[in-house]
């Protein structure tokens, strides 16, 4: 498991958080609510190709794009079986979570 990196409100617009993508130079963002729990993980990928739709707005938020909303990886699963859900679900990264759906760190699959 790795440290989770940025995470930031999925309140944010998307123009802004792929802002934060490039700035950090990470592969992804985690997303957490109001709260602070968990609701997400998007890469720059995504943003890319959401950025380039007919339907985007500079006011697109990132709760109102499609990603991945979980289930996330669970801090007490086994890493087997977190590894197969992921090779399932063709997740590369997935977001382990407490059992508040805190963020604790990712994890990422290796080629």
């Amino acid at each position: 498991m790795d440290a989770p990196g940025p995470q930031v409100d999925d309140h944010m617009a998307v123009d802004v958080a792929l802002s934060v993508l490039i700035g950090a130079r990470v592969t992804h963002l985690l997303l957490r609510d109001d709260d602070g729990r968990c609701t997400g993980l998007v890469t720059r990928a995504q943003l890319d190709a959401h950025r380039g739709g007919s339907w985007y707005s500079d006011r697109t938020r990132l709760r109102d794009i499609p990603l991945d909303r979980g289930p996330f990886t669970a801090s007490a699963a086994v890493l087997g079986d977190a590894e197969a859900a992921m090779r399932t679900r063709t997740l590369d990264v997935s977001p382990v979570v407490d059992e508040h759906g805190y963020t604790l760190g990712v994890l990422a699959l290796t080629p």
